[in-house]
Order: structure tokens, then sequence, then C-alpha cells
């Protein structure tokens, strides 16, 4: 059977929509499946392309979250979520060294001006 209709069909609202109850649900794959038609459709918008990131980091697809990730923070370099986000993916894949500037820059956008790169973060 084609899975792929229920995935697509919709309006982008509703797709949205059902992105967010897969996520909701810890489907992350899924949510991921639906999002990814919905951030070819609508590139530009940040919303759907972190929730994709999101779906990925939490599916352990660490290697496409950090690619949405990087196309955020590079249209959008104040970004916080997604830097702190990108540094969290980073470190899970082994490379601390490279996400500590992107963990000092989302402390510093929070308001955390001491680094906060060692105390614990609310998880992504």
């Amino acid at each position: 059977m084609d899975t792929t209709y229920y995935y697509d069909h919709g309006t982008p609202a509703e797709r949205w929509e059902r992105a967010g109850l897969f996520f909701d649900a810890k489907d992350y794959a899924a949510a991921a499946r639906v999002l990814g038609g919905l951030v070819e459709e609508v590139p530009e918008q940040t919303g759907p392309r972190l929730l994709l990131a999101r779906s990925y980091y939490h599916s352990a697809q660490l290697r496409r979250a950090e690619a949405e990730l990087r196309v955020i923070v590079e249209r959008d370099p104040v970004e916080h979520y997604a830097r702190l986000m990108l540094g969290r993916t980073l470190e899970r894949q082994g490379r601390s060294e490279e996400a500590k500037s992107h963990l000092r820059i989302a402390a510093a956008l929070a308001g955390d001006f001491d680094g906060g790169v060692d105390r614990e973060l609310d998880p992504v």
C-alpha cells in the first residue's frame, strides 16, 4: 500500500497540523515525512524547517537535522533555538569542539552572558 498520499495530502496548514500531531505523539519519522514535503513547498518559512530539524534530531537522523539547522542559521544568525539545536546536534555526533561556538551564541542570545555551555539547557 502506498502511504505517500497520506503524508502529502491536504493544504499546507493541514499538513502542518498533521506533522504537529505526529511530533506530539513522538512519531518523529512520520512528522519528518510530512514536513519534508512542506519544507520543499515553503522553503522560506522557518517554522516547518525547524520542526523538521527537531523531528530528524529526535529520530537520530543527525546529519539531516544538522543540514536543516545550518540553513536556518545561515538565513537568520540570531535564531536562538536553531543555534541551540545545532550545538546539541553536533554534540550528539561527537563534535563537541564545533558545538561550543553555537552553544555560546545561543546562550548569549538567551541572555546568558556567562557562556552557559556547561549548564544544562532545556532539551531540544
